[in-house]
């Protein structure tokens, strides 16, 4: 392909990933329901999974705490997101069999713009993001290995890049094994995405007495509508997310329909293309992913009651509740499906007019059919900046005596008027230099699904207690040494005996005495501290495998590994 043809979907990516984010790439930090970045998350015990609660936010979150050590954290999450919607587009590109440049840009435009990029975008699932970003390279690389018989350095970088949430873990999971097992590769391939699961499975086995989740969450997250599509339909164009509040407003008409209609054509049309196009194994690769995800998002969706006895009863089994998170597996056969349906058409076109004109259509056509999604979803992707308190309150925390903070009031997520009145994870946690104890309740639809950190729920135990001396002194015992009060929350007024370190418009600090801290048993540190070092370990094996085979020069004289025959 030359030149100009190669960087077409290249510009082509960026521009759809501008047009998406918006101003979300302006000043400040885009806070959207689950995505909360501060200016510096403290690398703190809780960031690599030993602290009280489960590791939901394990590895990304020990990642973002040392990477924003050198790059700004306003920064650094533009860069992740920008990065994820290219990086996502191009190999969707690469997928796509033949040298068709309209296919390249139609499998780039599926993949980049479509109900899961919007939903999650909003939804503030980043590090999904970042795992839909990695799976079509994950794939490439699988391909690579069984075409070569040698082990891609890459692989070793893109898997634990795309593990940097659990049900992102288990995706990419399922695609290495999906693209690359088989004969002397299967152990191999197991043991790449153990390591690249390592930190949350460890810290979530430590954490095992705590996992098993409330069964109403089954039923409240499982696969729904997706607009005016129900469930099966929606699911077959990427949709579905349990929070109506964050599907767009073009998802309840006609462009809905159209879109459903416009992609199933497009699969119908070319699938023999691409059958007769690709080797089988990799046809088998991306049907199985399909396979598993639809499977998966559907069974939340017909059997919620047994994906919540499940979860309630089996540890770790409340990852696979949220039904449409999982269509992630199915977006690589989407997009190049896509692909080669619109190659198809073409070549019924015979006149280039007509074809020129057709081409652009499918092209834009995810971009037409859902138009607000651009700028910023219509606005929603609106950056924000933190009041001056969060930083005193970090500085107050600092240098306040011993013990963790307890977060109140005791409610999961915020709608402070600072953020454009949008709903947030609570953000102040992530602000403070110390583990904290927060609310880990959610409430959908005035339905309340309990949380699992056993100290929230003695914290909430201690603030029933008699006199403000009596509170103090049993939180104290807990190991909580400070009080972070949102003040703009709702929730009940707090009295208790200590000494106040902030009392500004939006936050109050309170330093009480006697706190011990809690301790972290032994064991947990070195099975954490190993995890941890696998985990990193297989980046630098791909650096120093990259580096040995450029040396040795391995392979054939032009530097490439024979094919096996």
């Amino acid at each position: 392909m030359s030149d100009w043809r190669a960087w077409v979907p290249r510009a082509w990516s960026l521009a759809l990933a501008l047009l998406l984010l918006g101003p979300a790439l302006g000043p400040g930090f885009l806070l959207t329901y689950d995505m909360v970045w501060v200016p510096d998350l403290a690398v703190r015990p809780d960031v690599w999974g030993v602290g009280s609660g489960l590791p939901r936010a394990v590895p990304s979150d020990a990642v973002v705490a040392v990477l924003d050590e050198v790059v700004p954290g306003a920064l650094l999450q533009k860069v992740v997101l920008l990065a994820a919607l290219v990086g996502g587009g191009l190999g969707a590109r690469r997928l796509v069999p033949g040298e068709s440049l309209a296919s390249q840009l139609v499998a780039v435009s599926v993949y980049q713009w479509n109900p899961y990029v919007t939903e999650r975008l909003l939804l503030g699932h980043w590090p999904v993001l970042v795992g839909y970003a990695v799976l079509p390279w994950v794939l490439l690389a699988g391909r690579r290995w069984r075409e070569t018989g040698t082990l891609p350095a890459s692989l070793l970088v893109l898997a634990p890049l795309g593990c940097l949430s659990v049900s992102a873990g288990l995706a990419t999971a399922v695609a290495v094994l999906a693209a690359a097992a088989g004969g002397r590769r299967t152990l191999p391939a197991l043991g790449i995405v153990l390591v690249a699961n390592l930190p949350w499975l460890v810290t979530g086995a430590l954490h095992a007495a705590d996992a098993r989740t409330d069964a109403a969450g089954a039923e409240l997250f499982a696969l729904g509508p997706d607009g005016a599509l129900p469930p099966p339909l929606a699911a077959l164009v990427l949709g579905g997310v349990w929070n109506g509040e964050v599907v767009l407003p073009s998802r309840d008409g006609v462009l809905a329909w159209l879109g459903l209609l416009l992609l199933v054509a497009l699969a119908a049309v070319g699938t023999r293309t691409w059958l007769r196009a690709t080797p089988r194994r990799d046809a088998v690769a991306l049907l199985v992913c399909w396979t598993v995800g639809l499977s998966l998002a559907l069974l939340t969706w017909a059997a919620p009651g047994a994906v919540g006895w499940l979860a309630e009863n089996v540890p770790g089994v409340g990852v696979v509740r949220d039904g449409s998170r999982l269509l992630v597996l199915c977006a690589p056969l989407v997009a190049v499906l896509a692909g080669c349906g619109a190659a198809a058409l073409l070549r019924r076109v015979r006149d280039l007019g007509p074809r020129l004109v057709l081409a652009g259509a499918l092209v834009v056509s995810p971009v037409t059919l859902l138009p607000d999604a651009a700028l910023g979803l219509s606005g929603r992707l609106d950056p924000t900046t933190y009041p001056a308190s969060y930083a005193a309150a970090r500085d107050a925390v600092d240098d306040a005596g011993p013990g963790d903070v307890l977060a109140l009031p005791l409610s999961s997520y915020r709608q402070p008027s600072w953020n454009h009145d949008r709903k947030v994870l609570d953000p102040l946690p992530r602000h403070l230099p110390r583990d904290v104890v927060a609310s880990d309740e959610l409430v959908v639809s005035d339905v309340t699904v309990a949380g699992e950190d056993p100290r929230v729920r003695e914290a909430a135990a201690a603030l029933d207690a008699g006199t403000l001396v009596e509170r103090a002194a049993r939180l104290a015992d807990l190991g909580i040494g400070v009080i972070a009060v949102d003040r703009l929350a709702p929730g009940p007024s707090l009295s208790i005996e200590g000494r106040v370190l902030l009392d500004s418009e939006e936050l109050l600090v309170v330093e009480l005495d006697g706190a011990r801290e809690r301790p972290v048993p032994t064991s947990w540190v070195v099975a954490t501290a190993v995890a941890w070092a696998l985990w990193a370990a297989s980046s630098f094996a791909a650096i120093g495998l990259a580096v040995t085979r450029r040396r040795r020069g391995r392979g054939t004289p032009d530097g490439r590994s024979p094919r096996p025959t």
